[in-house]
């Protein structure tokens, strides 16, 4: 008999096959590959063909009976995957688990996504999130079985912390999507749809100008003392002036640097590649920096060959000596913004300036923008206002003859 129309293979599905006079297969709607043969005696046996490097192949994964669509479907995915990838299919299947749970669908995520395609910073954050988030809830539940409900208990679980329970919800609305791609789930969904985000709660702290000569004071005290971190210092006043990323400062290069171009060239931001304009006060601080030999990095670590650590630490000691207990570094990053807008730029070069790739990320500073034209427009107001009284009070002028004065 000829192939039949893809449809979705479960159990109920593959019990309702009728036996034809030729074998064929029933391939499947959603997992590309994978099909069920049929043969004229009734038996039915899971099957794959798909191609790789290595050219066309056809694994069969087990008989209908003594594994279940659901087993098999999970058996296709690993097929599958092996032989884009150029490997051999494993011929030996029973290793394999016949319930995947949501530690396998993590582990696997991490692997094969996000270890391949992701930053390492990035790499970092989806870990975090998964070991300590989703994996103490939700390690053992297998994936065909995780439903919104239980996307909705986690979420409310995290509630009192708002931003950390959407990105859990996030990350593990990517990991099914993986999952429905992997042939893990049965019925294809993601049992994170329709479960909503909370209101994030941005926390917000702008250094204004006598804070700034606080911190200024503070920089130059360091110095001066011999301060055990004298990179790290360099470091954060760089920081200051241009608006960066801490781990951006962190992991700078002397390559990254154009003095011709007045040019800072970020190579691996956060958002990707980006120019940061050389002003003359980082120039100033890049040329007090003495450049270590064979260290490719421009503020070197205390190991020959090696970066400054993590600038938070040091941060917290100097804004202790500066009365700051409660500026993040982050918050630098925020002050650099909002003295941008106090100067009257605009949103979007805000964004450029500060390397977003969305406009939803530098609306955040809309408000600030938005108080900003409440008080030009205030001080304009006093201005005509002003103007206005001042004509109200003066003498009306009489003519030269002493006329009757005109009235209009």
């Amino acid at each position: 008999m000829p192939d039949r129309q893809a449809v979705k293979l479960n159990e109920r599905i593959v019990d309702g096959l009728k036996a034809d006079a030729k074998a064929g297969v029933v391939w499947d709607r959603d997992l590309p590959g994978f099909g069920v043969r049929v043969y004229p005696s009734g038996r039915k046996t899971y099957v794959v063909q798909t191609r790789g490097p290595n050219g066309s192949r056809r694994v069969t994964l087990g008989m209908h009976g003594e594994i279940t669509a659901r087993q098999a479907r999970r058996r296709a995915a690993s097929a599958i995957d092996r032989i884009k990838s150029g490997l051999e299919p494993l011929t030996d299947l029973s290793g394999l688990k016949s319930e995947p749970t949501v530690a396998d669908l993590a582990e696997r995520f991490l692997e094969q996504h996000v270890a391949v395609r992701c930053k390492a910073s990035t790499a970092r954050r989806y870990r975090q999130v998964i070991e300590n988030q989703i994996l103490p809830t939700l390690r053992k539940l297998p994936v065909a079985d995780v439903r919104r409900k239980h996307v909705v208990a986690l979420h409310y679980d995290l509630r009192n912390t708002p931003n950390a329970a959407n990105k859990a919800r996030q990350t593990l609305s990517t990991m099914f999507s993986f999952a429905r791609d992997w042939g893990l789930r049965s019925d294809g969904g993601n049992p994170c749809r329709g479960v909503r985000a909370y209101r994030e709660r941005h926390r917000e702290r702008f250094v204004n100008g006598k804070e700034y000569g606080r911190i200024g004071r503070v920089l130059d005290e360091a110095e001066a003392n011999g301060s055990p971190w004298p990179a790290a210092v360099a470091a954060i006043r760089l920081l200051i002036l241009t608006g960066c990323r801490s781990r951006e400062m962190q992991t700078l290069k002397w390559v990254d640097i154009d003095r011709a171009a007045g040019e800072i060239r970020l190579a691996d931001s956060k958002t990707g590649p980006r120019p940061v304009p050389l002003t003359a006060p980082a120039r100033a601080v890049l040329d007090s920096i003495e450049r270590e030999s064979g260290n490719p990095w421009v503020f070197a670590g205390r190991r020959p060959g090696t970066h400054v650590g993590p600038l938070g630490q040091p941060w917290r000691r100097l804004r202790v000596r500066a009365g700051l207990e409660d500026v993040r570094l982050h918050d630098l990053r925020h002050s650099y913004a909002s003295r941008a807008l106090e100067l009257g730029e605009s949103l979007p070069m805000i964004g450029k300036l500060l390397g977003h790739n969305r406009v939803q990320t530098t609306a955040r500073y809309a408000h600030l923008a938005s108080e900003m034209e409440k008080r030009a427009v205030a001080k304009v107001a006093a201005s005509i206002e002003s103007d206005a009284l001042r004509a109200t009070s003066e003498p009306r002028a009489a003519d030269s003859g002493g006329a009757r004065e005109l009235m209009y």
